[in-house]
């Protein structure tokens, strides 16, 4: 059978709104029951519409819940509530709304009171419900039908009109929050839509996103029109639709590239342990392998560091040092630690201290410029890291830090002319992705030459 007219235009309405059929016909359901309640006159009834997007019918129902026989008291309280109401809409017409807000404050305290007495617009008593069915019990449901109305006047119309459209409003914001709400951790592709003071918001497509100044790259320009990968940092309910917070500085999007360029962590063959990240500047990251015949360093390198570089250029030339983790703390540490060479490790359980013991030489590859190094690495194995040289003298610990902000601009400005960190030992880092792996012995030494 052919669709009417209007059906077609409701299903037009859904695709270009992106919201479902039904969530249309309830629109148009509870418009109805409130033109139809409105253009009455009778305030005690609960009407439910039903219509017909098919023919345009629509049918009408006074729907009421069985109660027990309501009290004197309950009775009085109904009309002292119902003269207090007209009192608040009497000073509205005439505009007193500093009286209105005292009075119309009072009741509203008492709404969950209210609520349990009885109601006579959605409640029906016992003896009167059995008058009209002989077998009605409390808690039934009673549906009387209501007669058409010949036509709606120009208030009630109005009313319909303002409800579908609010109706519409709030179903297209829960799609939007249904479509978001499951993507939490995803990344996404975006277009920078406007910047408005500290904050940027991104395109997504159906939504916008909001990115904080904390969740954004320091070096990045977010110019209008610019279009960058982020990550889906929370979605949550609001009060003019979702509200998407968008990141490009989380540690989680450093994983998220790293899944998607390397298959054997997609498989589950590699597991990504930890992430330690001052974004824009450095990163180090921690993979172990679950099959024996796989290199997890390897593998996220790539053939001649394809794989690395790619997630290197999405974030804008970040330098990235990929470790092998390892569950016993020493052996961790040291591999935190590289590209410097650690002769030895102290560790104090109870404080959780490690005091790692590194050659003269190797001292400030330890640290690190602004002490980056060594504060990524404490930050990724837990530990407080004290590096002390061969002869004992104390740099002081370095504890573990969850919040990549704590980099001061001077020491990301002397990070960012830094070059890239050489592959030593087990890390791997930029300017040693366009080299064979043969020529690692060679690269160590000149890491070694540039410290001294």
């Amino acid at each position: 059978m052919a669709k009417s007219d209007l059906a077609q235009a409701i299903e037009q309405l859904c695709e270009e709104k992106n919201i479902p059929y039904e969530a249309v016909i309830d629109s148009i359901e509870a418009a109805l029951a409130v033109a139809y309640r409105k253009e009455s006159g009778n305030k005690m009834l609960n009407v439910r519409a039903e219509f017909n997007p098919d023919d345009g019918a629509s049918q009408f129902f006074d729907v009421k819940t069985v109660t027990e026989d309501p009290s004197e008291e309950e009775l009085e309280a109904v009309a002292a509530a119902e003269a207090e109401e007209q009192k608040i809409r009497e000073e509205r017409r005439v505009g007193r709304d500093d009286r209105r807000g005292s009075r119309h404050d009072e009741p509203r305290e008492g709404e969950e009171e209210e609520e349990k007495r009885f109601n006579p617009k959605t409640d029906l008593g016992i003896t009167q419900a059995k008058e009209l069915k002989a077998d009605a019990e409390v808690g039934d449901e009673m549906i009387t039908e209501l007669p058409l109305l010949d036509d709606f006047g120009r208030v009630a119309a109005q009313t319909a009109k303002q409800v579908i459209i609010q109706k519409l409003r709030e179903a297209e914001r829960q799609t939007l929050y249904d479509v978001y709400k499951d993507r939490v951790g995803e990344i996404v592709n975006a277009t920078v839509h406007r910047v408005e003071g500290p904050m940027v918001y991104m395109d997504l497509g159906q939504a916008t996103a909001m990115m904080p100044p904390a969740q954004r790259i320091r070096t990045e320009n977010y110019s209008i029109g610019a279009r960058f990968k982020v990550l889906l940092l929370s979605v949550e309910q609001g009060r003019r639709g979702p509200e998407i917070i968008a990141s490009r500085s989380a540690a989680e999007m450093v994983e998220k590239l790293f899944e998607t360029e390397v298959p054997e962590i997609g498989g589950g063959s590699i597991e990504i342990k930890g992430v330690a990240r001052e974004a824009g500047s450095r990163t180090k990251i921690a993979v172990l392998s679950l099959a024996d015949n796989i290199d997890p360093i390897g593998s996220c390198v790539g053939q001649r560091g394809a794989r690395v570089q790619t997630v290197m250029n999405e974030l804008g030339g970040e330098k990235i040092d990929i470790i092998e983790y390892n569950e016993e703390p020493v052996n961790y540490i040291v591999n935190a630690l590289s590209p410097a060479k650690v002769i030895s490790v102290q560790l104090d359980e109870e404080e959780r201290v490690a005091k790692a013991f590194v050659a003269e030489d190797q001292l400030s590859l330890a640290i690190g410029k602004g002490g980056q190094n060594v504060r990524l690495a404490a930050k990724l194995t837990g530990w407080k890291i004290d590096v002390v040289n061969e002869s004992g003298e104390d740099n002081g610990p370095v504890e573990k830090t969850d919040d990549s902000e704590e980099v001061t601009d001077e020491i990301a400005t002397e990070a960012s002319d830094e070059t890239v960190v050489e592959v030593v030992d087990e890390t791997v880092t930029g300017e040693e992705l366009a080299a064979d792996s043969e020529e690692t012995p060679a690269v160590e030494e000149a890491a070694s030459e540039d410290t001294k």
